[in-house]
């Protein structure tokens, strides 16, 4: 059996570009991978099978052992148990880094195993927060996700927020859409400046294209942006699609007492990889 850990992410820069020839929209991001994580489990068995508790209909993590088969015919049915701590459909990629946990891990099944970039390439089709989460750690990410340059950044504790009503991805890039928020040209250079400027810089220069098409969707997540900044941290966004907003703190005692004063306020750490 092999376990991986599939780690949370947080985008404390997202961007949104037009929509690329493989259907995807171009993105631009600066995210930052969390010490929140699922855990997977994987094995050969007689036939291939998925245990998931709380994630009802189709799961990613299926779509890529069946994506890896195809570039690894003799890959042998696997056994797959995936014990879920990062919250479902909350914009912090907990499904996409099943995904890429799961390819990791009967990448080691195959007889002749792919490297990163090779899995990336793979993964690449089954959704841009896929490939980034390969080999987890804090990054720059461009293209339609499968672009990713490792960065450095601070320590920082972070306070999530989970909503009472989630929202689907698909839904919040069509309101995007709508409202006209996908930028024409995106551009990457300065994340990779931002990535090793000090916490109090980062949390000023918070950015979600997606955001404003969220609150449109779930316009009670702007109370809870408020709370976030009225209990101090230094800065407090929509991750991803949301619905779920996190606030940056210098330490976890600060966002433990944070934490303490928001329902469904949840403390972790941003990694340290």
């Amino acid at each position: 059996m092999i376990r991986e850990l599939a780690p949370a992410k947080i985008n404390l820069v997202l961007r949104i570009g037009p929509r690329a020839p493989n259907g995807l929209h171009e993105v631009c991001s600066l995210f930052a991978s969390l010490e929140l994580a699922d855990e997977v489990e994987l094995e050969p068995a007689a036939e291939d099978s998925l245990e998931c508790d709380g994630v009802e209909g189709p799961n990613l993590a299926s779509a890529a052992v069946e994506r890896l088969r195809q570039f690894a015919p003799s890959l042998p049915p696997l056994r797959v148990k995936i014990t879920k701590r990062i919250p479902v459909a909350a914009g912090l990629a907990g499904g996409s880094a099943d995904a890429a946990a799961v390819m990791r891990a009967a990448n080691s099944f195959h007889e002749l195993p792919f490297d990163d970039d090779q899995l990336r390439e793979i993964a690449a089709p089954l959704g841009s927060d896929v490939p980034s989460q390969i080999a987890p750690a804090h990054a720059v990410i461009t293209g339609t996700g499968e672009q990713v340059a490792r960065v450095e950044l601070p320590e920082m504790a972070v306070v999530l927020v989970l909503a009472e009503l989630g929202v689907s991805t698909g839904d919040v890039f069509h309101k995007a859409e709508q409202m006209g928020l996908p930028r024409r040209v995106l551009e990457p250079a300065d994340l990779h400046a931002l990535a090793a400027q000090p916490l109090n810089v980062i949390a000023a220069r918070l950015e979600n294209d997606l955001q404003p098409a969220t609150l449109r969707l779930r316009p009670a997540v702007a109370k809870t942006i408020e709370a976030l900044l009225g209990g101090g941290a230094l800065g407090a966004q929509v991750s991803g699609s949301g619905p779920t907003v996190f606030g940056l703190f210098p330490d976890h005692d600060s966002a433990e007492q944070a934490a303490a004063r928001i329902p469904g306020g949840l403390v972790t750490m941003v990694a340290k990889r």
